[in-house]
């Protein structure tokens, strides 16, 4: 029922009754716990289901962010353990029949992130017809910490990936729990960008996740590249302390202080890195590039891409400035075929190694991964669309960085860093061509209809997303061929 005065929605969920807030067309319920708080003995264990509450659960107001660094665009009334929670928006009219459901994992380089971000406010997408989920999943020392205390303790003989398994607490929860605000748990979308699309896709090779998703959208998946086994992040962890019941005596803010002592400023370009899902053994048994290459994942239709400038976002600080030290990273990542490296990223001044670093960066962690799910999710007989989001926001003179596409996907584009230039109408035409393009396909349509050309087994179109849509292929070609090779060879 709705209270005029107050603009409040309350209804009634398995687990008690719930008052959200109109907002337009739709109906906001922020702070919805989807498990139970992972603090004290539940620091660094598998998420454990939400409790039925009493009354009436004010869901007015976005609950704490996980631990991590501040950012502006995260709106969590603060920063806690006590952060397992997630947010929906509904059409304001409900609907006779249940309605799609996207369900989105936000990124944050497994370090940050947050249902909270305000460039995912998803009234919009709530007035086209759609149920919208955000979620907020632990992060950073709480959510990817191995340690070989905790895999002795556990029941899986693992550690590590507890933010993974959020994720997977959350699907389960809209299984069971969001028929109640009139979605359809039989026609779940998971979409998310950065690392939340690789979580998405690391699940889709997890024995764990089945049917709790039927589709997927995967924006810049950063995945694709070796993971650690779990003996060398248990090794990672047990450098913090041997002692296990020293870490879960520290306060959240001393653990937090100790992130940069494992999670290292400057990435491997080709290696793994801890303080991300690793290779557990339990809920992940291989590099995702192995499962995806043999068909070991839960194929589905997909819609995968990326953005035009995916690495300069994160390398522009780095360390790596002359020819001479460029050499000895492209030496560092590629080995005997750094050579080879050399001619596609070129280095011969200060300025060529700038743009070849971005460009390597963006290549390895994300465009590959884009490619190679595509190839191998139409192997699998499943249509995929790619794109290539190309628009240079407000009509600056760089095209669009890491992460820039999720102001275009949501419609918030007045939360754009535009720098450059003002948000303009074409900035609106790609966000709108955008949204339909998720909704048809949420919907279980073709995103694009014949205008948008599938991905097969021999080629990789994508639609470009910028000042015209339009169709192209070949994409960083070369370097893909390159990195596949590369990755190929280590396999052997």
């Amino acid at each position: 029922m709705t209270d005029t005065n107050t603009a409040s929605v309350t209804i009634e969920t398995p687990l008690g009754r719930v008052a959200g807030v109109r907002e337009g067309d739709a109906v906001s319920f922020k702070g919805i716990p989807y498990a139970a708080p992972p603090v004290g003995p539940l620091r660094w264990r598998m998420p454990q289901p939400a409790a039925p509450w009493s009354g009436t659960l004010d869901a007015s107001g976005f609950r704490d962010d996980c631990m991590q660094a501040d950012l502006p665009r995260l709106r969590g009334s603060g920063r806690s353990e006590d952060c397992l929670y997630l947010n929906i928006w509904t059409p304001a009219e409900r609907s006779r029949e249940p309605l799609p459901v996207l369900f989105w994992v936000p990124g944050g380089g497994f370090v940050g992130g947050s249902g909270s971000d305000r460039r995912a406010d998803s009234a919009k997408y709530a007035g086209m017809g759609v149920v919208v989920v955000t979620m907020t999943y632990r992060v950073g020392m709480f959510g990817y910490l191995a340690h070989p205390g905790l895999t002795e303790e556990s029941d899986n003989g693992a550690s590590g990936n507890y933010g993974l398994m959020d994720i997977v607490a959350a699907l389960e929860w809209v299984r069971d729990n969001i028929g109640a605000f009139g979605g359809d748990p039989g026609r779940v979308t998971a979409f998310g960008v950065s690392a939340g699309s690789a979580s998405i896709g690391l699940l889709l090779t997890s024995p764990l996740v089945q049917g709790l998703f039927q589709r997927t959208i995967l924006q810049s998946p950063g995945v694709w590249r070796p993971l650690t086994p779990l003996d060398e992040a248990e090794a990672a962890g047990a450098g913090l302390s041997a002692d296990l019941r020293t870490l879960r005596n520290m306060s959240a803010a001393d653990l937090f202080a100790k992130t940069g002592s494992i999670n290292p400023a400057v990435r491997a370009m080709t290696g793994p890195r801890t303080l991300r899902p690793i290779n557990d053994g339990w809920s992940v048994i291989e590099d995702d590039r192995d499962s995806f290459k043999r068909g070991a994942f839960e194929a589905m239709p997909t819609i995968v891409g990326s953005n035009a400038e995916e690495g300069s976002l994160f390398t522009g600080t780095w360390p790596v400035k002359t020819p001479a030290e460029f050499q000895a990273l492209l030496a560092t990542s590629f080995g005997d075929m750094a050579a080879e490296a050399a001619t596609l990223y070129p280095g011969a001044n200060e300025a060529e190694v700038a743009e070849s670093l971005a460009f390597l960066f963006g290549d390895t962690q994300f465009t590959f991964g884009t490619w190679g799910i595509g190839q191998c999710t139409a192997a699998a007989g499943q249509p995929v669309w790619r794109y290539l989001l190309n628009r240079h926001p407000g009509g600056r003179a760089w095209p669009p960085k890491h992460g820039e596409d999720v102001t275009y996907t949501f419609g918030n584009l007045q939360h754009t860093d535009a720098q450059e230039g003002e948000i303009g109408p074409l900035d609106h035409a790609v966000s709108d061509s955008i949204m339909r393009s998720w909704v048809r396909f949420a919907y279980g349509e073709a995103p694009g209809g014949a205008d948008w050309a599938e991905v097969t087994t021999t080629s990789s179109p994508y639609r470009v997303l910028g000042d015209e849509i339009v169709t192209d292929e070949g994409w960083r070609a070369d370097q893909i061929a390159f990195l596949d090779r590369y990755f190929d060879g280590r396999s052997d």
